[in-house]
């Protein structure tokens, strides 16, 4: 038998030899290092023995799969201590994840003081230096076992497992768990972990099932990667937008008004309605948007011509019971049947294609209780929503030009180097879920990749991510904590316009149906909100900024003119407030910054008298004393261009 190793040289072998004793053989300090073995690509257990030949690859703590494996047996080693510490609890998955592992448990909601235990109790099975020991059952004996241990979520996963599936176990010093690995060696290899929080779940994510308590951990090689890590949470939670955006008073929540319905404070408010009027005359004066404003709520009637109730409702307010009620209103959860009957109003000719029809659309959206989330899920949100109504020979520019607009609106946030692109299409294998036949979608998803291919986007394609009706382009974002969200879409329809019976009249006088292109330029302004606190941690460019100049009157014998800066700034349209309180000059300028205010206007007795500002800012600190004038058309040009200065740092 002949393993061909990574660096091309190959182990000759006379009879079958595990993984872990070829890393052994090839040296002892290798073998320490081992994690798993990569056979022919796969992964795969240290103890899992070779027959034949294959190439060999020793996975070692110091890749991404070596770190895995270190993670997956931690999950297990935090699985037997919170067996010890909380008898009562079952057992249910514990996989590792892209920053650590989690464990879900039927048991009662864990406190800090609880992971401390948890945490404690693990370094005892650590240091134990369990050995672990995999073994298989036969799929009857399997399931007898675990109902003897009394954990029916195991029983459950064996039985759902199909007929011929080899059913493993690991063994660690007598706590048993059900898994196909792989794992460690020992537990005594797991140098570097911490219990990071916990939290609600749901049994295979079903809300309709049992709420389980799940335990986030995370593990490394090495103790300093470990405090790097560490580290780096400690800057997330001061992004975190649900967080931060509470503390600036941006947003909040009341819990007798309900979960995913956010209050826009004055701050955040404002911050919305800079950039709604900015889409809004971007669409209209250099886009060729028309604008519409339209109900917010209507008869089930339209639904079903669109195919929202049979395809969305459970995802839809429904205010009525089609039983007992004479009629049965929704909450709209999306725009596109309102405009189609904007477009109904007259008839068209080819000549008047395409049209752009543009809306800020507040949209309401039955999102499960679990998956509710500051602004980024919600219930109510809204929108700069658009649908164009094309002929089929403008698809292909259509496309392309929302994707541009989408690509300037980033860029002109900064956003832009923090997406992806994803083409979302239909599933096949669930085909009674959408419209149209295979045709229909291989077609439509061709119509989408040919776009992206031709303006050199680098995309991922995505199965069954498609609405119902047709496929789309998805512009993808993380958040602080990885969690991905769609943020802005464009969508191309080419079935719906039967349903309504929308058409133009083309060059030779006959009816013929339009495409659709559903888009955003911008998204959910709620959820972009977010995004931007976290990418800025609260200092926004200053066009965004809810106050973007703060006057601080040395004393209040200065207020007369700190007034009369602030009635020319205001004139202006700069976002301004004056800071009279009694209190010294220092520490008004801690205040400031603590606010993260761009700008800061320190004045005294020589400013008065000539007619100028102290100017100190985030982007330069102490920028000396200007004439006001100077600073008005200065930060008006910077207001104007949506410039995004950078940030002085502490070192600066």
């Amino acid at each position: 038998m002949k393993i061909t190793l990574k660096d091309g040289s190959v182990k000759e072998y006379a009879e079958p030899v595990s993984i872990y004793e070829i890393a052994a053989d090839i040296s002892e300090g290798l073998a320490r290092a081992a994690c798993a073995g990569e056979v022919n690509g796969k992964i795969e257990d240290l103890r899992t023995v070779l027959e034949s030949d294959c190439e060999l690859n020793i996975v070692t703590a110091g890749t991404p799969e070596g770190l895995r494996v270190i993670r997956h047996t931690a999950s297990h080693v935090m699985a037997e201590a919170v067996k010890r510490l909380f008898p009562d609890a079952k057992v249910t998955i514990g996989p590792a994840i892209d920053d650590g592992f989690y464990y879900d448990f039927d048991a009662a909601p864990f406190s800090r003081e609880d992971l401390d235990k948890i945490e404690a109790e693990m370094k005892k099975i650590i240091k134990e230096g369990h050995k672990l020991e995999r073994f298989t059952l036969p799929r009857e004996e399997a399931i007898r076992f675990m109902e003897e241990k009394d954990e029916p979520y195991k029983v459950e996963l064996i039985r759902d497992l199909p007929e011929d599936a080899e059913i493993s176990f690991y063994d660690q010093g007598g706590f048993v768990d059900l898994c196909a690995g792989p794992h460690l060696m020992s537990t005594k290899n797991i140098k570097a972990f911490k219990l990071i929080s916990s939290s609600m779940a749901y049994w295979r994510g079903d809300s309709n099932k049992a709420q389980l308590q799940r335990i986030y951990g995370t593990a490394f090689q090495k103790k300093e990667e470990l405090a790097a890590y560490l580290e780096h949470l400690e800057d997330i939670k001061k992004r975190d937008h649900n967080k931060l955006g509470r503390e600036m008073e941006l947003f909040t929540t009341v819990d007798v008004i309900g979960q995913g319905l956010p209050f826009l404070l004055p701050k955040g408010t404002r911050m919305i309605m800079k950039m709604q009027r900015w889409i809004e005359d971007l669409e209209d004066k250099e886009w060729g948007y028309v604008r519409t404003k339209t109900p917010l709520m209507a008869k089930s009637d339209l639904y079903k011509i669109s195919g929202h109730w049979d395809h969305y409702q459970d995802g839809m307010f429904v205010l009525g019971d089609e039983e007992t009620d004479k009629e049965v209103f929704a909450l709209r959860p999306m725009t596109c049947p309102f405009q189609y009957y904007c477009y109904k109003n007259s008839q068209h000719s080819y000549r008047d294609l395409p049209i752009r029809y543009g809306e800020t659309s507040t949209l309401f959206r039955n999102e499960d209780s679990g998956e509710m989330h500051g602004l980024t899920r919600v219930r109510q949100f809204t929108i700069s929503e658009g649908h164009l109504v094309i002929r089929p020979d403008q698809a292909q520019e259509e496309l392309k030009n929302c994707l541009d607009l989408a690509h300037y609106c980033l860029s002109v946030l900064g956003l832009e180097e923090e997406v992806t692109y994803r083409l979302s299409k239909w599933d096949p294998d669930n085909k009674e879920k959408y419209l149209g036949d295979e045709e229909y979608w291989e077609s439509t998803q061709s119509k989408i990749r040919e776009v992206l291919q031709e303006k050199g986007v680098v995309f991922t394609e995505a199965d069954g991510e498609a609405a119902f009706y047709g496929p789309k382009i998805d512009i993808q974002a993380k958040n602080v904590y990885g969690k991905e969200d769609t943020m802005i879409t464009i969508q191309l329809d080419c079935a719906i316009a039967e349903n309504f019976d929308l058409y133009y009249i083309d060059k030779n006088g006959d009816k013929v149906r339009p495409y659709i292109i559903h888009r955003t330029s911008l998204g959910c302004y709620e959820r972009t909100l977010a995004w931007l606190i976290e990418k800025y941690a609260g200092k926004f460019p200053t066009w965004l900024c809810p106050e973007q100049v703060r006057i601080l009157p040395i004393s209040e014998k200065y207020e007369e003119y700190a007034q009369q800066v602030r009635t020319e700034l205001a004139r202006n349209d700069i976002d301004v407030t004056v800071d009279n309180r009694s209190e010294k000059i220092g520490f008004k300028i801690r205040e400031a910054r603590l606010a993260r205010v761009p700008y800061m206007l320190v004045v005294g007795q020589q400013e008065a008298e000539e007619k100028t500002v102290s100017v100190r800012s985030r982007f330069a600190g102490d920028e000396g004393a200007k004439p006001l004038g100077d600073f008005i058309e200065q930060i008006c040009k910077e207001i104007r261009t949506k410039e995004i200065r950078k940030e002085i740092t502490a070192e600066e």
